[in-house]
């Protein structure tokens, strides 16, 4: 696994970078036009905010009526975590004086973590990440993104790296934010294919006589990767523990003992995987498999590649999450947006950490100092890093979303004109 990224990051440091970090980086100006939706509601003061402090000091409950009160709070407090939470009824920092307070509406969100994964990753387990497992989470992204948009119709989306293992989708719609938690709840179960705990070896059960659109297009996405990922870089097949668990992934006793027969044959996992597909689609072929396990194929790969959700935080409306572009306390790297239609391509062993983009600010400064001229002076700071990228992505997704607040506006205003 690279670690250069995280080498050159003492989290000792933290203290130091961070003032510096939020008095000349982080992106007030877009955040803010984010999380206000345009101002159409004026409902940003009733959002809730969250701030982790040195020491695990955890303020809860923090609410802001507009960008320069977030601004001047964030620079104040340099947190160490942000998490962002739900619109609620009532200003949340005067919520201890109301009789009533509760969330009305939050963004519709996904988790997915790599350690859930490390029951089917060999390369790592734990908070670990290299650029092997990652195609885990590009192929999340991709499942989910295509998902949300054509089973659904959700349009405005942004995927976020964590800062150190995992991945978050912020799905921004007004359908989608106006949710309830039953629609939420039916919506994560929806999208969960995988179920049972760490003791349950077979996850993944496909019944009827044909496969849901949904799982059909998520495994025909997987199958394309499922060899060169799985088979060859997971090596799933590989050693004889790796083959067991395999194999408890063929609920008949009968056909389990066959299989093991046919992959003893064999003493690499690419051969045992070809030999694995012959066998069974032989056996649809001849009509000999039974109707349950018709998909025995499409359910070994979905248990392997489809995303795991923590589906608790999609359902919740008071679930809090962490904030883009805050900075993970023990990598030192930043949250950063990514294209989920080129996630394949993102490496997360490479995200800047607040070092590295500190020094570049100060790298930049140090060239144009000597050329400075009025162009050059107003050349924002995260231009002048590796955080730019991310950023560029962000303002994307923000110019899209911004066209429907503009449609909101002109519907207010012709029905004002009409009155």
């Amino acid at each position: 696994m690279d670690n250069t990224a995280c080498d050159e990051f003492n989290p000792d440091s933290l203290p130091d970078l961070l003032p510096l970090y939020y008095k000349r980086l982080f992106p007030y100006g877009p955040y803010y036009r984010w999380l206000s939706y345009g101002n159409v509601e004026n409902n940003f003061d009733h959002r809730e905010f969250s701030f982790t402090l040195a020491d695990d000091i955890y303020i809860r409950f923090q609410s802001f009526t507009n960008q320069e009160e977030m601004e001047n709070e964030i620079r104040k407090r340099s947190p160490y975590k942000i998490d962002i939470g739900a619109i609620y009824s009532h200003r949340p920092k005067e919520h201890r004086t109301l009789p009533s307070f509760h969330p009305l509406e939050k963004e519709l969100v996904f988790d997915i973590d790599m350690t859930d994964y490390d029951e089917v990753r060999s390369c790592c387990s734990g908070a670990d990440i290299c650029v092997k497992c990652w195609r885990f989470m590009a192929i999340a992204c991709k499942v989910l993104d295509t998902a949300l948009r054509e089973d659904f119709g959700f349009e405005h989306l942004l995927w976020v790296f964590s800062g150190r293992r995992g991945v978050h989708c912020w799905v921004c719609d007004e359908t989608a934010r106006t949710l309830d938690v039953g629609a939420r709840s039916v919506v994560a179960e929806y999208l969960q294919l995988i179920t049972g705990g760490e003791n349950q070896s077979k996850k993944v059960v496909l019944s009827g006589d044909k496969l849901h659109t949904s799982v059909k297009r998520a495994a025909d996405i997987i199958e394309k990767q499922f060899i060169s990922m799985c088979v060859e870089e997971q090596d799933i097949l590989g050693t004889p523990e790796a083959m067991q668990k395999f194999l408890c992934l063929v609920p008949d006793e009968p056909l389990r003992q066959e299989l093991e027969k046919e992959l003893k044959k064999y003493s690499t996992s690419n051969k045992r995987w070809d030999a694995v597909v012959a066998y069974v689609k032989d056996l649809r072929a001849k009509g000999q498999l039974k109707r349950r396990r018709q998909f025995l194929l499409e359910e070994m790969m979905l248990q392997y590649a489809y995303p795991r959700l923590d589906i608790n935080v999609t359902k919740g409306l008071n679930h809090l999450l962490k904030s883009p572009f805050c900075i993970h306390p023990k990598t030192g790297k930043v949250c950063i947006p990514f294209n989920p239609r080129a996630a394949d391509k993102f490496n997360p062993t490479t995200v800047p950490t607040i070092t590295k983009l500190i020094e570049e600010v100060s790298e930049f400064d140090a060239k144009t100092k000597e050329i400075s001229t009025d162009e050059t002076k107003r050349v924002k700071d995260y231009k002048k890093t590796s955080m730019l990228k991310g950023v560029v992505i962000f303002e994307e997704f923000l110019r899209k979303l911004e066209q429907t607040w503009k449609g909101k506006r002109l519907e207010a205003s012709d029905m004002k004109m009409e009155f």
